[in-house]
């Protein structure tokens, strides 16, 4: 009798659960998917940003040394002074030790080599960029690419092409039945894995280091901006001066690649000219 008069009501649904509250997300892969600059246009899609950086990274480097010999004189100015210790830095240190007696004729390429690098690599920390460009593994490979059709190219003018293979896979001084087992290991290690950790070597450190920066740099704004903590936030400061630290440490280590592998490419060129290993 009373439910006929009082009217039922329906039983109200439960909430759903509050959606969690979202947290830090690290840096991953994801922040190193650069899009094309001209995006949407067919022709020009292969164009991004580690692309415009080479091509910066050659201009910068060609007019820096351009300037430098635009009017050498005996007592060098302060552009040509710089130049002049670069390339004798390089001449010296790397082609010099390396290559043996031939090696002037690879001092403007090594030179070249290792200025492009620098550059390349320390875009990493420069403001409005901060990209070292070889963090994408296609510049990388590229590169590596190029000193591997070097240091064979070299090696196969000098020797010919079986003397070249036969120095390169047949270690001298051996038994057969160890050479037999040694060949194709050193096939592989000349031909294969030169040019592979070659690239890896630069690409794995600019991508760790880079990656390393944001971590810290993206960190340090979380605590500061979002973190409901009042410890965070009084940390973040802290945060943001180890990422300065880390700065000034990713400086360090691009000089160090660029130079690995320019001392790198120089030792493989010396070894295709050797007669013997």
């Amino acid at each position: 009798m009373i439910s006929s008069v009082w009217p039922q009501v329906p039983p109200v649904p439960p909430s759903p659960p509050a959606p969690p509250a979202e947290g830090f997300k690290p840096p991953g892969t994801s922040d190193f998917d650069i899009p094309p600059i001209f995006e949407g246009v067919p022709v020009l899609e292969w164009f991004d940003k580690p692309t415009l950086q080479l091509i910066l990274a050659a201009l910068i480097v060609f007019g820096f040394f351009a300037l430098a010999t635009k009017a050498p004189s005996i007592v060098p100015g302060r552009l040509q002074f710089l130049a002049e210790k670069f390339q004798g830095l390089v001449r010296d240190q790397i082609a010099r030790d390396n290559i043996g007696p031939e090696f002037r004729k690879y001092v403007p390429y090594l030179v070249t080599l290792f200025a492009f690098l620098l550059v390349n690599n320390v875009f990493g920390i420069f403001p409005f960029v901060q990209f070292p460009t070889f963090a994408h593994p296609g510049m990388a490979y590229a590169l590596a690419a190029v000193t591997w059709i070097i240091f064979n190219y070299v090696g196969l003018r000098k020797h010919g092409a079986l003397d070249y293979l036969k120095l390169q896979t047949w270690p001298p001084g051996v038994p057969w039945a160890v050479r037999i087992i040694l060949t194709p290991i050193e096939f592989i290690s000349n031909f294969i894995l030169r040019p592979v950790t070659l690239s890896l070597r630069l690409f794995g450190n600019m991508f760790a280091g880079h990656l390393l920066l944001l971590l810290f740099v993206f960190g340090a704004e979380y605590m500061l901006t979002t973190a409901d903590s009042i410890v965070l936030n009084v940390l973040s400061p802290f945060a943001f001066l180890f990422a300065i630290v880390m700065t000034f440490f990713e400086a360090f280590v691009q000089v160090v690649q660029a130079y690995i592998f320019t001392i790198l490419t120089a030792s493989y060129i010396g070894a295709s000219l050797a007669e013997e290993h």
